[in-house]
């Protein structure tokens, strides 16, 4: 199903009596817990869960196969669109920032009123609301195509048809994120959010090499045309859905003060505020690859829209990969997250600097990679740690500040990728990635008091050991005495 980018490469959990389930318990409760080690695992249990090795274990469910076709179908339009947009208005205008304020325009209503889709996602029968979101995008994808395919599409009319689209996103993306824990229950929430990242970057291998070859020999207006079409897949998969087979989520009822409920929630939550802080920074800063693959693709290295799609489709591999990786895994650790995050950074700033397109490309990769590690890791914890009646909300939250951010860095970025080139632009994406990470990692292993222990066995964080209380004293009469 169609989705801001990065959403679908996240982008909940909920018992199957969710009615009276308890609150699943959180490991991650307080900024120490976030970072400790792991406790040490019987081999028997890890054999008694088979989801441990089932890449594909959540497909065993139809509902879910039924969204997951649907999705790929309506993805590979998407992802046809969206090179076909950022490349045509790239061609009316010859400016990275009209392509970052496009890219900005149709994230600016979640950060609006990202929060409201959330109470509605929470309020009403997700499966319907989905087929509402999607019948629009289709209509969206169809005017856009009409008006390019007649010759009167001008740069205000993306511009519109994006910020329209963003509205609709805003209450699509927490209903299909908080739908998928619906549809699979508990035990293969992880597994499945990694399978629509698998599903969105499997589009994205297919969408933008298509994409690529019909701007070349016909035009942008077939490309968009094809995403409108491409509606059709999801509206028929939840059709489809048996009803019975849903794990049923109590809604909360109409009432007042369900959004500030929400954010209440969250705050007294380090283990979701730490990930919603990171994803906010990376989002804002780290994602803007519409503006920079075209910009490089057109800029530095001389290239046509061939190459563009080219680049996203390195992207894709490389996403793809880590997906399904992400998939095998069992837990969700916040020290992965973090990691991803500092090794991302660095990634893009090493890609910035790349003196070939084949170096660039192959960098790009890697970049994917620990993307949707990123991406992955932060949405399934999110969603497992939070109470089913209030995951909505929370996950409106999660895009509002991963996705929302945007609107205030695309413009930005782009304008920073204008006035002193690509490459500057897109090494400084990565530095504000890999420094979000470090700061937060130090933030966190302050507050757990822990540091790293760098041994024979590798790099590890463990508890500080702290001197008897006689020696601190002694220690803290030397001080005294030597100053």
């Amino acid at each position: 199903m169609s989705s801001a980018p990065g959403a679908d490469a996240a982008p909940g959990s909920n018992p199957t009596t969710p009615t009276n389930a308890p609150h699943p318990p959180a490991a991650a409760e307080t900024p120490r817990a976030a970072v400790e080690q792991p406790p040490v695992r019987d081999a028997a249990a890890e054999a008694a869960e088979p989801s441990r090795r089932q890449t594909f274990s959540s497909l065993k469910v139809r509902n879910y196969r039924l969204f997951a076709t649907g999705a790929v179908v309506s993805n590979t339009g998407t992802w046809m669109s969206r090179i076909a947009q950022d490349w045509l208005v790239l061609s009316l205008t010859g400016s990275s920032t009209a392509v970052g304020i496009t890219t900005a325009l149709q994230f600016l209503p979640m950060l609006l009123f990202g929060l409201y889709g959330g109470v509605i996602a929470d309020r009403y029968p997700k499966r319907q609301l989905l087929m509402l979101t999607q019948a629009t995008m289709a209509l969206l994808g169809l005017a856009l195509a009409v008006l390019t395919l007649s010759g009167h599409v001008q740069v205000w009319h993306v511009y519109l048809i994006a910020f329209l689209l963003g509205v609709v996103t805003v209450v699509d993306n927490p209903t299909r994120q908080s739908f998928v824990v619906e549809m699979v229950g508990p035990k293969d929430v992880r597994n499945a959010v990694s399978l629509n990242s698998a599903n969105f970057q499997t589009a994205r291998l297919v969408g933008p090499a298509v994409a690529g070859v019909l701007i070349s020999a016909v035009g942008s207006g077939w490309a968009f045309l094809i995403n409108g079409l491409s509606f059709a897949g999801p509206l028929i998969g939840l059709m489809l859905m048996r009803e019975s087979e849903l794990h049923e989520v109590q809604r909360p009822p109409r009432g007042k003060g369900q959004l500030r409920e929400g954010l209440r929630y969250v705050a007294g939550r380090p283990d979701l505020i730490w990930p919603i802080v990171l994803v906010g920074f990376i989002g804002t800063f780290g994602f803007n690859f519409p503006i920079w693959l075209s910009a490089f693709a057109h800029t530095t290295f001389h290239a046509g829209a061939s190459t563009y799609g080219m680049f996203n489709t390195a992207m894709a591999l490389g996403s793809l990969g880590g997906a399904l990786l992400a998939a095998r895994r069992a837990t969700t650790r916040m020290r992965m997250l973090l990691a991803a995050a500092v090794v991302f950074g660095a990634l893009e700033m090493a890609a910035a600097w790349s003196p070939s397109v084949w170096l660039f490309a192959g960098l790009l990769v890697v970049v994917g990679v620990f993307g949707i590690t990123i991406n992955t890791t932060a949405n399934s914890s999110v969603q497992l740690a939070t109470d089913p009646a209030m995951r909505g909300r929370v996950m409106s939250l999660f895009m509002m500040v991963f996705v929302g951010g945007t609107p205030l860095g695309g413009p930005l970025v782009g304008w920073i990728t204008d006035r002193y080139g690509p490459r500057v632009g897109f090494s400084l994406g990565g530095l504000v990635s890999a420094l979000s990470g470090l700061a937060i990692a130090a933030i966190l292993m302050r507050a757990g008091d822990m540091r790293v222990r760098v041994d024979r066995r590798g790099v590890a964080l463990v508890p500080r050991q702290r001197a008897p209380q006689g020696q601190e004293e002694q220690e803290e009469e030397a001080a005294a005495v030597a100053a």
